[in-house]
């Protein structure tokens, strides 16, 4: 089985709005194993333009990682989020070569 995760790069425009986000997913990471391996942090940029913040979540499959975002824990959170932050998330495989 191979493991999925969530690549996010974010700007939270609104700090405390955001955190109040980041309380509520939770719910969903705890429900479908999401675990975080990147949760922001000082960044290294060597090539392109990326937001400010990366988030790395890993899912035991791709399975849970697409069910954790369609889920209504996470669509919950997400509505706190969306206001907040400006987001471009992918939900990829791992590599199992």
């Amino acid at each position: 089985m191979t493991k999925a995760y969530w690549v996010a790069q974010i700007d939270v425009t609104d700090p405390d709005a955001y955190e109040q986000y980041r309380a509520a997913n939770a719910d969903a990471f705890e429900k479908y194993g999401g675990h975080f391996l990147v949760r922001g942090g000082p960044q290294d940029v060597r090539e392109g333009n990326p937001k400010s913040r990366t988030v790395v979540i890993e899912f035991a499959d791709l399975d849970d990682a697409t069910a954790c975002y369609e889920s209504p824990e996470y669509q919950r959170a997400k509505a706190l989020r969306d206001p907040a932050s400006e987001v471009d998330l992918v939900i990829v495989p791992g590599w199992d070569g």
